[in-house]
């Protein structure tokens, strides 16, 4: 049948992602690229089991399953944590799923019902998480929204898997597997690619960790930090910000994020956020982005330089970012900006 090369196809498309990946970024997309080839891996197995009746993928499939939210889960979490490890809870999950699979021959586990259960209760986790207002540390600040999207999108697609996994139960229950293949096929073809782009958004968004000395963003405390801030102490925060951004111009590094603020600044990093706010009514990554569009409206005044070399030299990492914030602070774009200042 047609459908049956369809989850290999796609494992050797995540394969060669996670390989891509690795090789352009080895060290700040090793998480994602785990994700990738547990995705791979299972989809791999999912194929082998339409075809193969070994056991041992019986007893593999289900616990790799039960992986992929989990993995996904910290993938996005890491961004706003310096923590770097998993808490039991988190393992919990896929060890009742490997429990369950060792234990299939004294009773008949509900193994379709708990690995669901663990998709919906990441998933959910997941959108909750993107609609808060948590602080992405750990992320370049210009890439902020994009893994906020990224973020929702990949506890959908946990929420659409965690559906589909009822609906082949539904349908062994009526109609013997009858349309499960199908199904199957359907899911794995949409479904894990797209979340998979979403996990990928977030490991090429982390910059490489800074090999430093002295303080580091997990020794600058955040103790007190949720505390009410006073408006002088947030005016003082926000006046040693914009000394470091208009005197070394830190804003033009494209790979700025909240940590390494917070190190520069030697102030917690949820502070530093809570004080822009204060004072400036938005949000750490806007208020960089704007300085960065001011300099990149110098340089197109001043120089003859195209729009693309301007943004390249302006902090940002892709031209869709630059242009979207150009056109929300200046109110047109690029070269309109230019013809209209130059005449």
């Amino acid at each position: 049948m047609l459908a049956i090369p369809v989850p290999f196809v796609v494992s050797l498309l995540l394969s060669l992602m996670a390989i891509i990946l690795y090789v352009r970024s080895p060290d700040q997309a090793k998480t994602s690229c785990l994700f990738l080839a547990v995705c791979a891996i299972t989809t791999a197995i999912v194929g082998l089991r339409w075809t193969v009746n070994w056991p041992l993928l019986q007893y593999t499939q289900p616990v790799l399953a039960s992986l992929i939210p989990v993995i996904a889960w910290y993938c996005f979490t890491k961004s706003s944590r310096t923590t770097r490890f998993l808490t039991l809870r988190h393992i919990l999950g896929p060890a009742l799923v490997l429990l369950a699979v060792l234990s299939q021959t004294l009773w008949t586990p509900p193994l379709d019902a708990l690995i669901t259960s663990i998709y919906v209760v990441y998933g959910i986790a997941l959108l909750r998480h993107a609609s808060q207002n948590t602080l992405l540390i750990n992320i370049s600040l210009s890439r902020w929204e994009g893994v906020k999207k990224a973020e929702h999108l990949a506890g959908w697609m946990l929420l659409a898997s965690a559906a589909i996994d009822s609906i082949v139960s539904l349908d062994f229950m009526f109609n013997h597997g009858s349309f499960s293949l199908l199904i199957v096929t359907i899911g794995h073809l949409f479904l894990l690619p797209v979340l998979s782009f979403a996990v990928v958004v977030i490991g090429v968004s982390t910059p490489s960790q800074e090999k430093h000395s002295g303080s580091s963003t997990s020794e600058v405390s955040e103790e007190n930090s949720n505390q009410e801030m006073f408006a002088e102490q947030a005016q003082d925060i926000v006046n040693q910000l914009e000394l470091l951004l208009d005197g070394k111009k830190i804003y033009l590094d494209p790979d700025l994020t909240l940590s390494k603020l917070s190190r520069k600044l030697i102030i917690p990093a949820k502070k530093i956020s809570i004080a822009v706010n204060l004072i400036h009514k938005k949000n750490i990554s806007k208020l960089v982005n704007e300085y960065r569009i001011k300099h990149a409206q110098r340089n197109l005044l001043s120089t003859d330089h195209t729009v693309t070399q301007v943004f390249m030299s302006s902090g940002f990492q892709t031209k869709s970012n630059f242009n979207r914030e150009f056109s929300r602070i200046s109110g047109c774009t690029p070269s309109e900006y230019r013809k209209q200042n130059n005449t």
